[in-house]
């Protein structure tokens, strides 16, 4: 499948924005809130995207793979849970620094269309197959 990347940085965009409310009102809903949309980004259901799909009517010039960034949504859903776990069981630094990286790989994504979650999914892929791990007798 693939994605246009036009919507993609839309929905970092809104990431971006949702996280940095979240940061300075401490908003554990509202953090939950994008924890699911990230869940749904993870399985091509963003409703970023389709807010985007709606509003945006013209063909992207150019399309990318859709694997790495559901890969990405589903880091930066782990981030938002690791944020949420913070909140909730009183870690505030776990809480802060979890959606602190979130809101900055989010914004590197919209504001100049690096996403550190796709790029680590090219990386992983790069990788060797694991080495024969039997010992020698």
């Amino acid at each position: 499948m693939r994605a246009d990347p036009r919507a993609l940085r839309f929905g970092a965009a809104i990431t971006t924005l949702v996280l940095a409310i979240v940061l300075v009102t401490e908003s554990e809903w509202l953090l939950a809130a994008q924890a699911v949309v990230f869940m749904l980004g993870a399985v091509n259901r963003s409703p970023y995207a389709m807010l985007f799909k709606a509003l945006v009517k013209s063909a992207p010039k150019e399309t990318e793979d859709l694997r790495p960034p559901r890969f990405a949504q589903g880091v930066g859903l782990a981030f938002a849970v690791a944020g949420l776990i913070g909140s909730l069981a009183g870690i505030t630094p776990l809480a802060l620094v979890a959606t602190a990286a979130a809101l900055l790989a989010a914004f590197l994504n919209a504001a100049f269309g690096l996403c550190l979650g796709c790029e680590m999914y090219l990386l992983i892929r790069r990788l060797p197959p694991a080495a024969n791990m039997e010992v020698p007798q």
